[in-house]
């Protein structure tokens, strides 16, 4: 085995979105020695504004995560590290993270994975070019900006119908859109009884200006003017780490995620999850309350073995 650095950190954080800093900041304050790992690609980083965070609403992602690492690193304790983790030996205790490009190991007591997911877009001709300025995934994250507006709402399948009774909230000028993913006749009485139109055919490309989506059109020649779109995506996990090192996983919905217990504690000793990776809702205040409480079981963890070693 390759020579490992000497000093071993009480626990490490992997992932610096807002479940991992804020888990950080906690333990950070109970005097605890961490490290967070975060290979800063964060899911919003295409997003302009954050909102739904109280005394943060409309901040900018870059700035948020500024703001945040500035306060943590008050704490003596807490150091950063840019790199992507490839692997994990050891166990509780005494985890060996390995990382991308490092011939040394991180070592450390305990291991939080706050890594969240990553967005995996449908294959639509246009709709990157407009993602996080006028084509967006959460309607209580951006549902504001667009209220009252022309929406076309992409959601297939099993997703079509809760997609467009939440987008309803926001705006009753809406269209939902299949891409071919076709309605059953019960469906499609239930939102001609709301005035919902419906289009099935499938989306040939997102026209937009500068960003900004303009219209959407159809293989089958026709087109819709559009002010915004409200999509599903493919949600995947940011990293299999968890899932290789034995944690439990299942599946919510469409969507995988890292089981643990309400206080963040997976089924392998030692191993914690935190914000959208175990499935909270994808929020960044709910992800940033995932983050404290997971803090608190690890340092509370701690203090029992602490307690238990004294003789």
């Amino acid at each position: 085995m390759t020579k490992t650095e000497n000093e071993i950190y009480d626990v490490a954080i992997v992932g610096g979105g807002p479940a991992g800093l804020n888990a950080a900041l906690v333990l950070a304050r109970s005097r605890r020695r961490i490290l967070v790992i975060d290979e800063e690609m964060p899911r919003n980083q295409v997003t302009r504004e954050s909102h739904g965070f109280l005394t943060r609403d409309g901040i900018k992602p870059s700035e948020f995560r500024r703001i945040a690492k500035e306060q943590i690193l008050k704490y003596p304790s807490v150091a950063f590290q840019s790199a992507v983790v490839a692997s994990v030996t050891g166990g509780d205790g005494d985890f060996l993270l390995w990382l991308e490009g490092s011939e040394a190991a991180v070592r450390s007591r305990k291991l939080l994975f706050a890594t969240g997911m990553k967005d995996v877009l449908p294959d639509i001709e246009g709709l990157s070019d407009v993602y996080g300025t006028s084509a967006f995934v959460c309607p209580f994250c951006d549902g504001w900006e667009l209220r009252d507006r022309r929406i076309g709402v992409i959601a297939l399948n099993d997703s079509s119908m809760h997609f467009a009774k939440m987008i309803s909230g926001w705006t009753k000028h809406l269209t939902l859109l299949t891409n071919a993913s076709m309605l059953n006749d019960e469906q499609r009485a239930e939102l001609s009884t709301r005035g919902i139109p419906v289009i099935e055919e499938s989306i040939q490309r997102i026209e937009s200006q500068q960003g900004y989506v303009s219209r959407i059109a159809f293989n089958d020649g026709r087109s819709i003017d559009c002010d915004g779109i409200f999509f599903v995506p493919t949600l995947v996990q940011s990293t299999n780490i968890p899932e290789i090192m034995g944690c439990n996983m299942s599946n919510n919905g469409s969507v995988m995620k890292v089981d643990t217990d309400p206080m963040g504690r997976t089924n392998v000793p030692g191993v914690y999850s935190a914000g959208d990776a175990s499935g909270s809702p994808f929020q960044l205040i709910a992800a940033a309350s995932s983050g404290a409480t997971a803090a608190a079981a690890i340092q509370m963890d701690l203090l029992d073995e602490e307690w238990n070693t004294v003789r």
